[in-house]
């Protein structure tokens, strides 16, 4: 072998990364991590970053570089080059991104190629031959990304040429099982892996409905729209105006943080329930409607019976009460994306 190279690891925090980095370890090269957390992470933990991914890192004794996808991620998921997933689950196009951002990342370190755990024929859209080698002409890293999980049945890298790496100590696996991987991990003592690679809120079929919508919607939203989608129950009132009920007490106080100057919260005046939060355009025309779904989901005995809902507009304001009936699940069939 040839002088000594360091690497760059895109370390997800699961399985297949914490292989890799196993695998790479082995062979005594020098290594660095980075993990990215994106608005659509399913995962979080220390620093922002990925709790499993943080404790592979330091179990392993490499540094870990965490790493946010910013508004310009946004923009890249609003209008994917290469189409969608199943959901609205942009892969190619988030593949790209991630590797032109390690690519960053690699220059700056000193590092001389990357690392990942992806596997040929894991995931149908990303991890297939020809979606690899277009992600990594796009990301300008042609024969610099080395899969040791599949480098056996893969084309043969530029740091394997080079003699960086021992290529007939990597492995040969593809298709979707972790039968292999599993097996490894049990017999190296590699842990502390959990959250998938796949942890993205953009192949969540529910989240994907609201993402959808969001996009209808608002075309040019930013990071605050899409962070309210993950908490509540969302009911679509309007052209321009949605309504999120909180479904326990820690989601009432994020959609209390999250209101903005120009929304309107609904609580129950006089029995516990739910927090909702009203927001877009022309909302007051959907007052009452509001105040009737935030009854429906509150502690109200007699649902035949109008109860009092608190309003809370703009500060300075002050509250005003409502008087409504609790909504019915019929009446919210039409609304609830």
């Amino acid at each position: 072998m040839s002088e000594k190279k360091k690497g760059l690891l895109l370390l997800s925090g699961g399985l297949d990364s914490a292989v890799a980095l196993h695998l790479m370890k082995e062979q005594d090269i020098e290594l660095e991590a980075v993990h990215f957390t994106s608005h659509f992470c399913t995962c979080g933990g220390k620093g922002g970053g990925c709790g499993p991914a943080s404790k592979i890192a330091e179990s392993a004794g490499i540094k870990l570089h965490i790493v946010s996808k910013g508004e310009d991620y946004l923009d890249v998921i609003k209008k994917p080059k290469h189409g969608r997933g199943s959901n609205m689950n942009a892969c190619i196009d988030c593949r790209i991104y991630s590797f032109r951002k390690a690519k960053e990342l690699m220059e700056k370190i000193g590092a001389s190629f990357i690392v990942t755990g992806e596997v040929l024929d894991q995931r149908p859209m990303s991890q297939h031959r020809k979606a690899m080698l277009t992600i990594e002409k796009e990301a300008e890293l042609d024969g610099l990304i080395l899969r040791p999980l599949s480098a056996l049945v893969l084309e043969e890298t530029f740091p394997e040429k080079a003699g960086w790496v021992d290529r007939k100590k990597f492995k040969n696996i593809s298709g979707r099982g972790r039968k292999e991987q599993l097996s490894f991990a049990k017999e190296k003592g590699v842990k502390d892996f959990s959250c998938p690679a796949g942890g993205c809120l953009l192949t969540d079929p529910q989240f994907s409905r609201r993402f959808k919508d969001l996009m209808e919607d608002k075309p040019e939203f930013g990071s605050k729209d899409v962070a309210l989608l993950k908490y509540g129950r969302h009911f679509r009132l309007g052209e321009k105006a949605k309504l999120a009920v909180g479904r326990n007490q820690s989601e009432n106080e994020i959609l209390e943080q999250m209101k903005g100057p120009a929304d309107l919260t609904f609580v129950l005046a006089d029995f516990n329930g739910p927090l909702a939060l009203l927001t877009g355009e022309n909302i007051k025309k959907y007052t009452e409607f509001s105040a009737a779904i935030t009854a429906r989901y509150g502690d109200v005995p007699d649902r035949e019976s109008r109860v009092k809902v608190e309003m809370t507009g703009p500060a300075g304001t002050g509250k005003i009460l409502l008087a409504v009936r609790p909504a019915k699940d019929a009446e919210l069939a039409g609304f609830l994306i």
